[in-house]
């Protein structure tokens, strides 16, 4: 196994907008941060409320749409590899800041994303990050023991397939590429999006499989 750590112990989160009184010495912070680039104009108070109903309001749809194409699409594929940023554009959908990496799951090699430190996520793709990928217990047994930890998820690994951990930041975010799960041969792109899970992008479980006698897409 291969453990990528690239962490950047100055994580930069937005906090949500809230209507409640704070409660915490990171609220009253916030509040003082957003009031403060409204009034030098840096943002509008409609802006970032935009960005903040955009990131609640994603879902794990926008990364299966990039996925499935990837998987039609060679020439997709390759320009996701190499400038994740730039390809998810290609289908509308906006990831400014963070360095997105997309990385391919193959019959010899499985990725899988922790962030260790807190929970960094690609959430313009995924969505709101689970429950289970902030807890300590996934973000600490990932890299100590990330073999149980996928058996725990269903997903037993052959020992000769090299697992990767890698470790989301605050200036990068990984998208796993599952593999194309056989069978699915002449599929379109939209049928194969109905394939790809979040957790599937995420590395701890592979895509879905087609229904038996499936039939065949014209």
């Amino acid at each position: 196994m291969t453990t990528a750590h690239r962490h950047d112990r100055t994580h930069a989160h937005a906090a949500t907008a809230d209507h409640a009184p704070p409660g915490h010495e990171w609220e009253f912070l916030e509040i003082a941060l957003r009031e403060l680039l409204i009034e030098k104009r840096v943002l509008t108070a409609a802006a970032i409320q935009a960005r903040i109903d955009a990131v609640e309001g994603a879902t794990p749809i926008q990364g299966s749409r990039v996925v499935a194409r990837a998987w039609v699409d060679p020439a997709y594929k390759a320009r996701l590899l190499a400038d994740g940023n730039a390809a998810v554009a290609e289908l509308g959908y906006g990831f400014d800041g963070p360095k997105l990496v997309a990385l391919e799951n193959t019959p010899a090699r499985h990725h899988m994303v922790v962030c260790t430190l807190c929970s960094c996520y690609p959430k313009p793709l995924l969505g709101l990050s689970p429950a289970w990928y902030k807890s300590r217990e996934y973000r600490s047994r990932a890299v100590s023991e990330p073999r149980a930890v996928l058996a725990e998820f269903g997903t037993v690994l052959p020992e000769d397939v090299e697992l990767r951990v890698v470790d989301s930041t605050a200036d990068c975010r990984y998208l796993i590429i599952p593999l194309r799960p056989v069978g699915t041969e002449g599929w379109t792109e939209t049928r194969l999006v109905d394939l790809v899970t979040r957790d599937s992008m995420i590395g701890v479980a592979p895509a879905r499989t087609p229904q038996t006698d499936h039939g065949t897409d014209v």
